[in-house]
């Protein structure tokens, strides 16, 4: 991947249909690896409009649906747009459950694990006004057995 002429990401997984050796380790167990990319994002920036982002956070939850595997999110630096995508999606689970959202809290819990995710306020208001996008539109709604239990 390059952004502004600055290699950001060389390809590291194989292309469509090919496989990839990694180093002289052997095994003969498979693993099936779906790989997604949202490039429409600029470094440091934050893309013009929310709703391509939401789409792509939608379909990586719809994708891995029902999958024990975890999920691998990275930018450039791994910090600033996949801070992001982490809020929205935990934001999506607090809005499944029935659950109030916290972007702040959600955002120090996560530098806990990470520092500095979510780099600039601009990536912070751009998260909170996509959270609110999501919740108003309905695009997410609260699943049924969490609406009844808070009954």
């Amino acid at each position: 991947t390059v952004e502004r002429g600055r290699i950001k990401c060389h390809q590291y997984w194989p292309k469509l249909f090919e496989t990839q050796r990694y180093g002289r380790l052997q095994s003969n167990e498979e693993r099936s690896v779906t790989h997604m990319q949202y490039s429409a994002w600029p470094d440091h920036g934050v893309p013009d409009d929310s709703k391509e982002l939401i789409d792509f956070v939608v379909e990586v939850r719809q994708t891995r649906t029902g999958m024990v595997e975890p999920v691998i999110v990275h930018c450039s630096a791994g910090i600033g747009r996949t801070g992001v995508l982490i809020l929205l999606e935990t934001s999506m689970c607090l809005i499944e459950a029935s659950e109030p959202i916290y972007p702040l809290e959600i955002v120090r819990n996560m530098r806990d694990q990470r520092a500095m995710l979510i780099q600039t306020a601009g990536q912070y208001k751009f998260a909170c006004d996509a959270i609110l996008k999501i919740y108003n539109e309905g695009i997410v709604k609260p699943l049924p057995e969490y609406q009844q239990q808070k009954q």
